[in-house]
């Protein structure tokens, strides 16, 4: 299984913590902490892959990756 990439933030037009896979789209969930959503984006992550699976549908490879990490840190050295 691809390790993917989780967004967690607070969403003050919703009023709560919401987390998101961007690799799997519409893969969302929230909660009322941040530990909350990640664990109902967990069980969203685990629905939408066995969904795919059961639809044939294409698992994505892990791709997203924040531009904070996109940088090589040794070219600021």
């Amino acid at each position: 299984m691809y390790k993917y990439h989780i967004n967690v933030f607070y969403s003050e037009e919703d009023e709560c913590y919401v987390a998101d896979i961007p690799d799997l789209q519409y893969c969302s969930a929230f909660g009322d902490t941040p530990e909350e959503a990640m664990k109902e984006i967990m069980i969203a992550q685990e629905l939408w892959l066995q969904t795919a699976l059961d639809t044939n549908k294409e698992i994505p490879k892990a791709k997203y990756r924040p531009i904070i990490y996109q940088f090589d840190r040794r070219a600021s050295v």
